[in-house]
């Protein structure tokens, strides 16, 4: 079996017109395609500006049922271009109560599903849990079982098994290494994160955007998967978005950095029969003392 596989990244600017960004992205995924992608990933809500800098309940109108109009929309591209798309949206799911979601279309336009962002910010520009409610916790007895669509997740997709985090996310081991015991070979992370405008020291805008690349670099050595992170770019309020998405190996080496202001479309080829190799060589997995691991469900260890 043939297990190379070729990763598609669109990293892009938005503007206030929602549909001029949805045709962007789509001619993403085509020039992609063209390239030789069997998975592309979009950028964190990639359909508009990112509304989260400011709490305004103009902003729900934004947000679509999934599956809904923008997935059906983008399935019948991934059936056309023989691709799977990773696709972050705005979710309604009820009056009221709405999720950060993406949802995964496989290569044949079937909706595999979707994964609600866990952890949700709430810092000066990146108000989220005005508008956010969390995913739930998966309920199965077993996590991430069939059927279970809540909590972390994984997609059985025609070239890959993937799992799904996003921004926030990026953060939290434990969120990558549920989701990487659940069988993941790749992790994806659809991200809007950027420099502060009116921040005057060069320092800190240095450390962060290093400590986001580090913490996830650090999430595809700990795991032994490959990492992908799509972030936007461009300017939008008082936020200059970093760009800077990258695709890292299973020893945390950059693969692929795009740069921080230009719209990029880049394909990588990732070879998931190294997995075993990086696994074997150096085996965190074996070596986890699962027995000890119960204070980690305690907030504090006071």
């Amino acid at each position: 079996m043939n297990k190379k596989v070729n990763i598609g990244i669109v990293q892009m600017s938005c503007t206030e017109d929602v549909d001029a960004n949805f045709q962007k992205a789509v001619q993403g995924i085509r020039d992609a395609a063209a390239k030789g992608a069997n998975i592309v990933c979009l950028q964190e809500l990639f359909r508009s500006l990112y509304f989260c800098d400011v709490e305004d309940h103009k902003n729900f109108l934004l947000a679509e049922p999934i599956p809904g109009p923008s997935t059906e929309s983008l399935a019948s591209v991934a059936k056309e271009l023989g691709v799977v798309i990773i696709a972050s949206l705005f979710e309604k799911r009820a009056h009221g109560l709405y999720h950060n979601t993406t949802a995964v279309l496989d290569a044949d336009g079937a909706y595999l599903g979707k994964y609600r962002k866990m952890h949700i910010p709430d810092d000066p520009g990146y108000y989220e849990k005005f508008y956010f409610t969390p995913g739930d916790a998966a309920t199965g007895e077993s996590i991430g079982e069939a059927g279970d669509k809540d909590g972390y997740r994984v997609f059985d997709t025609k070239f890959a098994k993937i799992g799904v985090l996003i921004c926030w996310d990026q953060w939290y081991p434990e969120a990558a290494r549920i989701t990487s015991l659940m069988g993941a070979e790749i992790l994806f992370y659809p991200t809007a994160i950027g420099w502060d405008t009116n921040e005057t020291d060069p320092i800190i805008n240095e450390e962060q955007y290093g400590a986001w690349q580090t913490v996830q670099r650090g999430h595809a050595v700990a795991n032994g998967v490959y990492v992908v992170a799509v972030n936007r770019t461009g300017r939008e309020a008082d936020q200059q978005f970093w760009g800077g998405s990258f695709i890292a190996n299973p020893q945390g080496r950059l693969l692929y950095l795009a740069p921080h202001e230009e719209e990029v479309t880049h394909v990588e080829e990732l070879d998931l029969e190294k997995l075993d190799f990086y696994r074997t060589t150096w085996p965190f997995l074996r070596d986890r003392r699962i027995d000890s691991y119960r204070p980690i469900l305690k907030r504090y260890i006071d």
